[in-house]
């Protein structure tokens, strides 16, 4: 078949035809994801193969040269969109996409009808011009001879029924030949501890193949997944990541191939590492599967699925100290000799568990009468010990010993013989898990609030125990390996913002390898707030409007001043409108109102700019209120100048009252001071008469009555 040139290959991006079944398989692989698990290999896969054959379809057919070709590719796009309505109505019927995901994708699937219908008529009105034209020119040149145009008729009717013949044929040797699902190798023998690679191969020798799934079971007492490869896969678009369940025994896979599909004998699916747990024979087989032809339909052309068997065995002996004999059972112990001794080991106490230590040592009791004792370290469970050791001893140390699983034997002998043989298992594991990282399935930047991730790994040992993850600033937290059995894992609600996951693999010896990684949670866009009052009076409702994502959650923030935030929550409707009505009446004061949207997965917007409502009271109101303010406040003001002024008046009354009583007193007390100080004149001065009139009277008499009369 022509090809079109390179220009012509990259060009068909261009086509708003391509673009949009682009988008229609991108949200056909969206909704499917929610699916239940029963339907993986039923209506999300045939849902995820028609769908990616209409974007697949449309480029393979603008690229071609040949119009006809180009009809071909675009017709085959066309019966895809008509599965693909099938496939949505059927599926809303079973609820599994909601009537918002239903309108949307029957809406998309009728767009992408028209642009396909409008570029498949565009192109079969050209291809119909050339071939009139071709008929025109081949008429002109053409003969009237009646006989002639018979003969060449008749001609043409014998050849097109040999042609039709052939066809049968073909088609019936093609039925023959239908697709095969086949194991490479199909058999072989391994040791058990040992791992070994098993690869899913597709033959489809003469019938294009578009997709190919398939569950194989294997016995998982006996085998368990140490990894899958999809190295050299002939499949370029996978439905879901290979998977695989150890404690299910099952391994899942589905592939697409892309145009023109797959042909061939050997076209590699998958590789699947084994590792052997357990002794005896280990079937591999199908329990399901499919092919579909790349014609357009999806018709199911898998003929056989072939089998695989393998043969497990204990693995060959390796003794370190001393080689081991043939025999593995030990022979019987002779009567009056000793029993088994009770082993054990202070570094590998239980048997069944694994340790990262590799220097053992071992101890056990020597009874009376024991003169020697036979040890032996080994890979065989029943090894008959031969290092001999005289005088006996009832301890041993062994370094550095390999991983792997070993038995340490031991055997006493006393003057009877050699005694039974005590077989002590222990297990030794010192390397990691396997290198591993990190993948994000949507992407490390995502606007999903529960990215999902697969971080596989494997122990080719002691298996993967547990998985410890750590998510930014957040606590460790432990997960089972059921992880690892039924990756993808889904991260537990994140906010969004930018972050890293720490994955601890450990294995059952307590090894750990581990893996980083950087992601993005993107936050949605926030709603938009489209009426609200910047003014509200006191005890009115505050109603405020927007849009936001269809049935989605919007949370209303308020806050007055300094107070706590308060938030409700309202749904937006399918169109995305919604009303925010408080639940009560607002006190005055200045508000802050901010908004947030949370969708059906948890998933989060940042929230839009704080707008500020003020909340007073009505301006009637406002100057009743301001007028018993004043009132309140001049009252008293009035009343306690009052009141100072009767103090003051009665402290004045008081004062008079207190200094005309001093005066009175002060009165009383001159005159009665007078009234003394007369009589006390007129004593003395009668008693200075008298003496002046004495003649007798001394000098010093003489002077005290001269004072006397000075005094007075």
């Amino acid at each position: 078949m022509e090809q079109g040139n390179n220009l012509d290959k990259i060009a068909y991006r261009k086509l708003i035809a391509w673009q949009k079944a682009d988008e229609l398989a991108f949200q056909i692989y969206r909704a499917t994801k929610n699916f239940p698990s029963e339907e993986k290999f039923g209506l999300v896969s045939q849902m995820r193969r028609a769908t990616v054959s209409v974007a697949a379809n449309i480029a393979e057919g603008y690229t071609r040269n040949s119009k006809k070709d180009k009809v071909h590719f675009y017709n085959i796009a066309v019966g895809s969109l008509t599965e693909i309505e099938y496939y949505l109505d059927f599926s809303f019927r079973l609820a599994y996409i909601s009537n918002e995901q239903h309108q949307l994708l029957v809406k998309l699937r009728e767009e992408v009808g028209r642009l396909l219908n409008g570029l498949a008529k565009g192109t079969k009105s050209k291809w119909q011009g050339i071939r009139d034209e071709e008929q025109g020119t081949r008429s002109k040149g053409q003969g009237t001879n009646t006989e002639s145009r018979i003969k060449k008729q008749g001609t043409r009717m014998s050849l097109l029924f040999f042609l039709v013949s052939c066809s049968m044929f073909l088609v019936s040797a093609s039925a023959a030949q239908a697709v095969t699902l086949y194991f490479s190798p199909s058999s072989g023998s391994h040791a058990v501890g040992t791992t070994f690679s098993v690869s899913v191969y597709v033959s489809s020798a003469d019938q294009a193949m578009n997709a190919a799934s398939g569950v194989i079971s294997f016995p998982s007492d006996k085998l368990e997944v140490a990894s899958l490869s999809k190295t050299g896969s002939i499949f370029s678009l996978w439905v879901q990541e290979p998977s695989f369940s150890n404690s299910a025994g099952t391994v899942n896979f589905e592939g697409i191939v892309l145009n023109p599909g797959f042909t061939g004998a050997n076209g590699k699916a998958i590789a699947i590492t084994f590792r052997a747990k357990a002794a005896g024979n280990a079937p591999l087989t199908f329990s399901s599967g499919s092919a579909l032809a790349n014609d357009g339909k999806g018709t199911n052309i898998l003929a056989s699925l072939e089998t695989a068997s393998f043969s497990l065995g204990i693995a060959e002996p390796v003794a370190p100290e001393a080689e081991t004999p043939p025999e593995a059972e030990t022979p019987p112990a002779v009567v009056g000799t000793p029993a088994a001794p009770q082993v054990s080991s202070p570094t590998h106490p239980d048997p069944n568990k694994w340790y990262a230590v590799n220097d053992a040592k071992f101890t056990w009791s020597l009874s009376s009468g024991v003169t020697g004792v036979r040890l032996l370290v080994g890979r065989i469970a029943n090894a008959v010990p031969t290092v001999t050791y005289i005088p006996a001893v009832n301890s041993r140390e062994l370094p550095d010993l390999a991983d792997g699983i070993w038995y340490f034997s031991v055997r006493l002998k006393n003057n009877a013989g050699w005694g039974s043989v005590s077989h002590f298992r222990f297990q030794i594991d010192t390397q990691p898990p396997e290198p591993f990282t990190i993948k994000f399935i949507d992407g490390k930047e995502t606007k999903n609030p529960k990215p999902t991730v697969v971080f596989d790994t494997t122990d080719s040992l002691s298996g993967v125990d547990y998985y410890k993850i750590k998510i930014g600033e957040g606590d460790f937290f432990t997960e089972t390996p059921k992880i690892v059995e039924n990756n993808p894992y889904t991260l537990p609600l994140q906010a969004p913002g930018k972050r890293n996951i720490l994955v601890q693999a450990f294995d059952r010896a307590g090894n750990y390898a581990v893996a980083t990684e950087e992601f993005v949670i993107k936050s949605l866009d926030a709603p938009i707030i489209t009426e609200y009052p910047k003014e509200l009076a006191s005890g009115e409702i505050l109603i405020i409007k927007g849009f936001a994502y269809p049935n989605s959650q919007v949370v209303i923030w308020l806050q007055k001043e300094k107070d706590e935030p308060q938030s409700q929550i309202v749904k937006a409707d399918d169109g995305g409108n919604f009303t925010f009505v408080a639940e009560e009446k607002l006190k005055d004061g200045i508000y802050k109102l901010w908004a947030e949207v949370i969708d059906a997965r948890g998933a989060r917007s940042k929230p839009t700019e704080k707008t500020t409502i003020a909340v007073e009271q009505p301006a009637i109101l406002k100057i009743g209120t301001r007028a018993v303010t004043i009132f309140a406040v001049i009252v008293p003001l009035v009343a306690l100048i009052i009141l100072l002024l009767a103090l003051i008046w009665y402290g004045w009354h008081k004062f008079s009252s207190f200094r005309k009583k001093i005066r009175k007193e002060t009165k009383e007390a001159e005159q009665a001071l007078h009234q003394a100080f007369n009589a006390l004149k007129e004593e003395t001065e009668k008693r200075v008469a008298e003496l002046d009139g004495k003649p007798d009277l001394s000098e010093r008499e003489k002077k005290v009555c001269n004072s006397l009369k000075k005094a007075l």
